[in-house]
């Protein structure tokens, strides 16, 4: 049971700081810029919860999957978020700008926005330096179990502390503004994983 336990606080804190400086964290404070808290902590909870079982139960079989495409992949993703929230924050201003929150957090609903968490974040962590971390964690300690509940408390909880910080920002920024920022976020990950797909 020692080991156990050990295994579960290892795994936790080794991911969660492995998590803080990440770009998980920057991509969920811009989701949350974007929509309600609920829904992009469901979301989260079911990529991260999916990604703790990849990473224990598949183990090294993730470094078996070739590179380029895993990027290429990402890519896409983050190129066609760039794409959404740019033609949003530079598109005819409709909003309500006294609050900061804009008709886009508004309107969303629960399921789009739940569902752009999940595809969203899930892409990000495929192959990250804190899955690979789980997988080490896992071989260190055989306990399964144990590594996979540390992973996912860890990630929830950079999760909700970024999902905390966003709810404060988008009280206070208009929603144009967010969404031309979250844009460049999202442009600069995009090129990342271009690099990574063309040269890595």
């Amino acid at each position: 049971m020692a080991s156990w336990f050990l295994a579960l606080v290892t795994a936790f804190g080794l991911v969660f700081l492995l998590e803080l400086p990440d770009k998980t964290t920057a991509l969920t404070l811009v989701l949350t810029t974007r929509f309600r808290p609920l829904p992009v902590l469901a979301g989260s909870a079911v990529a991260f919860a999916l990604q703790a079982v990849i990473a224990v139960s598949l183990g090294s079989a993730i470094a078996l999957l070739p590179n380029r495409l895993v990027a290429t992949a990402v890519f896409l993703i983050f190129a066609i978020g760039a794409f959404l929230l740019f033609r949003e924050g530079f598109g005819p201003q409709d909003t309500d700008e006294g609050d900061g929150t804009g008709s886009s957090k508004q309107t969303a609903t629960f399921r789009r926005a739940a569902l752009t968490s999940f595809g969203t974040l899930f892409a990000a962590e495929f192959g990250d330096a804190s899955q690979l971390a789980a997988v080490g964690v896992a071989a260190r300690f055989a306990q399964p179990s144990a590594v996979a509940l540390g992973t996912f408390l860890a990630l929830m909880s950079v999760t909700a502390l970024a999902v905390f910080i966003g709810g404060k920002i988008s009280r206070r920024v208009p929603a144009h503004l967010i969404n031309r920022g979250a844009g460049f976020v999202f442009s600069a990950f995009a090129l990342i994983a271009l690099w990574q797909a063309l040269f890595g």
